[in-house]
């Protein structure tokens, strides 16, 4: 009993509150979203923001449970959890229900489970695990292969259920190695494959070719002139063309049409405001039309007559924009930040590197999320099909979320007890 006590009195409270505002502030927008004369009551469970009061009540019983579980269970049995995600993942694929061309969910009766939102929390801790492990460093290239291992081997199993954008949001692990000592090096290669990928999009290979030769050389006059560099440079340089002439051979053979036509559609390569940057334009119009203070909650517009598709879910921030202005935007936006500086400060506090680095998992995926998804809704990032944390509809996202977070906050207040 003085134990369950002491848990309740350690935990941080404020962490506590500001996740139930982004709930109680997604909820309403759900019933703004879908809002309709003929059902009016916001308890009724025959429409979506009922059946989200009815997940968010069974989110409360959810953090009961984790709040009560001894905090060293999660520890021990993360490789445990991470397996058991792995195997539903695999089961996905096998007898799972394709839902909008991704055979993602299991459907059982009127519910339907998306295995791909428990694999993040799962993957969660079994990075944390490893990465605590005693004598454990990212210089050696077997323990960066096994942590890349951790994180790729669910992301490829989501990738193959034909739902890339959950896929993505694995990368948001790059920045807890990057935090437990990856080097720099690694996340300014990342960023050049990425800014090489769209340039090769954008201008033909053999201006790029030129670019990166002329680059070369002028590095040459900067750089010590001996062979071990000169041989570096070349080498460098070689596979970047190399990489730059395999950048459309990829991006025709291995991505999707619709895949294809949205990058193109993200960098201006096309305008296609009918068909894959509908989405996008009719959101940036609703966001738009709200101005400095917004329409009015319930008086949206764009979003009542439907003109912004999944509006209650990857484009719930598009009824923000229009119902609460930039004003409520911003409040929104603020709200978000304060949470994630919230949770920074929680884990640089943690006694225990299993704690700390679980805490910086829950930051990355939330922080990738919420830049992905706002970036998604005002055209600055291409429409992956991603939840915007505790406000976008769903059960599963909601659930995963709340577990993702809890554990890390039963965590937090166990610090207390960690000598």
């Amino acid at each position: 009993m003085r134990e369950s006590k002491s848990i309740f009195l350690n935990i941080d409270w404020i962490a506590i509150l500001l996740f139930f505002m982004l709930i109680l502030m997604g909820w309403l927008n759900i019933y703004a979203a879908v809002f309709n004369e003929e059902h009016r009551s916001i308890f009724d469970i025959t429409q979506r923001y009922g059946k989200q009061l009815i997940w968010i009540a069974a989110t409360v019983i959810l953090i009961l449970v984790i709040l009560i579980i001894d905090p060293k269970f999660f520890s021990t049995f993360a490789y445990g959890i991470y397996a058991l995600s792995l195997l539903f993942l695999i089961g996905v694929l096998l007898f799972g229900k394709e839902v909008s061309g991704s055979r993602s969910w299991f459907q059982i009766g009127s519910l339907g489970i998306q295995p791909s939102e428990f694999a993040k929390f799962a993957t969660a801790l079994a990075l944390s695990k490893y990465l605590s492990t005693f004598n454990f460093s990212l210089q050696k290239v077997k323990s960066l292969i096994i942590s890349l291992a951790i994180i790729l081997t669910p992301a490829i199993l989501i990738f193959l259920q034909n739902d890339t954008g959950s896929a993505i949001i694995f990368i948001a692990f790059i920045l807890v190695l990057y935090r437990e000592g990856l080097s720099g090096s690694i996340m300014i290669t990342g960023i050049a494959i990425i800014v090489l990928f769209l340039l090769t999009l954008l201008i033909h290979e053999l201006y790029i070719i030129g670019g990166l030769l002329l680059l070369s050389l002028v590095l040459l006059f900067f750089i010590k002139r001996t062979t071990g560099n000169i041989l570096k440079l070349s080498l460098i340089f070689l596979i970047s063309a190399l990489f730059v002439f395999s950048v459309n051979f990829a991006f025709d053979n291995l991505l999707s049409e619709h895949q294809q036509t949205r990058i193109r559609v993200l960098i201006g390569i096309e305008k296609d405001i009918h068909g894959a940057g509908y989405n996008v334009h009719q959101s940036k119009i609703a966001i738009g039309s709200g101005g400095f203070a917004g329409k009015g909650y319930l008086k949206g517009t764009q979003t009542k007559y439907n003109f912004v598709p999944e509006q209650d879910t990857d484009f719930i921030f598009c009824t923000v924009g229009e119902e609460w202005g930039f004003l409520g935007s911003f409040i929104v936006i603020s709200l978000f930040i304060l949470f994630l500086f919230k949770l920074i400060r929680m884990a640089e506090r943690q006694k225990s590197n299993f704690s700390r680095i679980y805490g910086y998992c829950v930051i990355s995926i939330i922080f990738f999320h919420f830049l992905i998804n706002i970036g998604m809704t005002i055209g600055l990032m291409p429409v992956i099909g991603i939840p915007l944390p505790f406000f976008s509809y769903g059960g599963s996202s909601l659930w995963a979320f709340t577990i993702l977070l809890f554990i890390f906050i039963r965590q937090d207040a166990y610090r207390f007890q960690i000598l």
